[in-house]
C-alpha cells in the first residue's frame, strides 16, 4: 500500500507565513508520497473535519505547517493512533518543534520530514493528558498562565518579545497564592506564583521553564516558583531564558507521572491554549504520540 500523508495548514500561523509557503511545501512533499491531502483550516472544527476525512482513507502521516496552536490541534488528532506527526514550524513560538529538535529553518524542516517519510522512520514520545485534552509541551498555572492570557490579547510586538512585554505588565498586578501540589511521589503546600508541568522543556517561545524535561522518560518535570516578590521575580527573569532559574532558592523542582494542582483558582494553559482554572489533574501517558524522525 502506498504512503498517504496530509499537510495541515493554519493560514494565520506566523502572521500568514504558513499560507504563503504552503504551496511550495506541498509540492516538495508530493514528490515523496503516493498521496498528499492539503488541509487548510481556520478553526479547530474545520481542521478536525478535514483530518477525519483523510483518516478514513488510511492516513499514515500528518505534517503540520504552523506554530504551537496548529501542533496542539494535530496532537489531539494523532494521540493514541498510528498516524505519525511531522512538524514544519512557521508560527510564533514553535516550542514543540524546538523540543523535538526540528530545524527552525523551513526548508531544512521539510528536508527532515521527507527523509523520515522515505525511510518510514518514526519514534514515540510521551504526552500529558488533562481529561480528554492532550498536550505536548508544558501545562502552566499562575503567573505564567496569566502572562499567556495577556500575550494572546496583544497584537504587538510579534514573536517572543510579545511574551517578554506581557511578563512586565503582569508583574504589576499578580500576587502569590497558596497552592497544593500533589504527585504520585510528593506533596507540597506553599505560597507560590506559578507551577509548570513539563512534558517537554519549553514554553513562551523558547523559555526553558522545565529545562531537563524529556518526552521519552514517562515522567513530567515540575517547576514551582514559591513566594517570590516582584523584585525577586525581576531578578529571576533573565535566568528563565537560560534555565538557571531552577537553582534559585524560591524554586522547587519535582518529577512525577501524575500531578494535581489545587488550593486556588489560577488560570491554566497547556501548549499555549486555555484549559480552565485550578484545580487540575494531569497524567503523563508514555509513548502516546508517534512523531516522524
Amino acid at each position: 500500500m502506498g504512503l498517504h500523508a496530509a499537510l495541515a495548514v493554519h493560514p494565520g500561523s506566523g502572521q500568514g507565513a504558513a499560507a504563503r509557503i504552503a504551496g511550495t511545501v506541498a509540492a516538495r512533499l508530493r514528490d515523496h508520497v503516493d498521496r498528499l491531502d492539503l488541509l487548510a483550516a481556520d478553526t479547530p472544527a474545520q481542521s478536525r473535519a478535514l483530518l477525519d476525512r483523510s483518516h478514513a482513507d488510511g492516513l499514515d502521516a500528518l505534517v503540520v505547517l504552523g506554530g504551537d496552536g496548529a501542533a496542539h490541534q494535530a496532537v489531539q488528532f494523532c494521540a493514541g493512533t498510528g498516524v505519525a506527526l511531522g512538524l514544519v514550524p512557521s508560527g510564533t513560538g514553535n516550542d514543540l518543534a524546538r523540543a523535538l529538535g526540528v530545524p527552525s529553518d523551513v526548508p531544512a524542516a521539510v528536508d527532515a520530514v521527507i527523509a523520515a517519510l522515505r525511510q518510514r522512520r518514526r519514534r514515540r514520545i510521551d504526552l500529558g493528558r488533562v481529561g480528554d485534552t492532550w498536550f505536548g509541551t508544558v501545562l502552566c498555572a499562575g503567573f505564567d498562565a496569566a502572562v499567556n492570557e495577556r500575550a494572546n490579547r496583544m497584537r504587538w510586538p510579534r514573536g517572543p518579545r510579545r511574551y517578554d512585554l506581557a511578563i512586565l505588565a503582569e508583574l504589576a498586578a499578580f500576587r502569590s497564592s497558596r497552592v497544593v501540589v500533589r504527585t504520585d511521589r510528593d506533596e507540597l503546600e506553599l505560597p507560590a506564583v506559578l507551577a509548570a508541568i513539563g512534558n517537554t522543556g519549553f514554553y513562551g517561545g523558547g523559555v526553558p521553564i522545565c529545562p531537563d524535561a524529556d518526552p521519552g522518560d514517562g515522567l513530567f518535570d515540575v517547576t514551582v516558583v514559591g513566594n517570590a516578590g516582584r523584585r525577586e521575580l525581576v531578578h529571576m527573569l533573565p535566568g528563565l531564558r537560560t534555565g538557571r532559574h531552577v537553582t534559585h532558592p524560591a524554586v522547587t523542582t519535582l518529577r512525577a507521572r501524575e500531578v494535581t494542582l489545587s488550593g486556588n483558582d489560577w488560570p491554566v494553559y497547556a501548549d499555549g491554549e486555555p484549559l480552565g482554572r485550578v484545580p487540575v489533574s494531569v497524567t503523563c501517558v508514555p509513548g502516546a504520540l508517534a512523531v516522524l524522525g
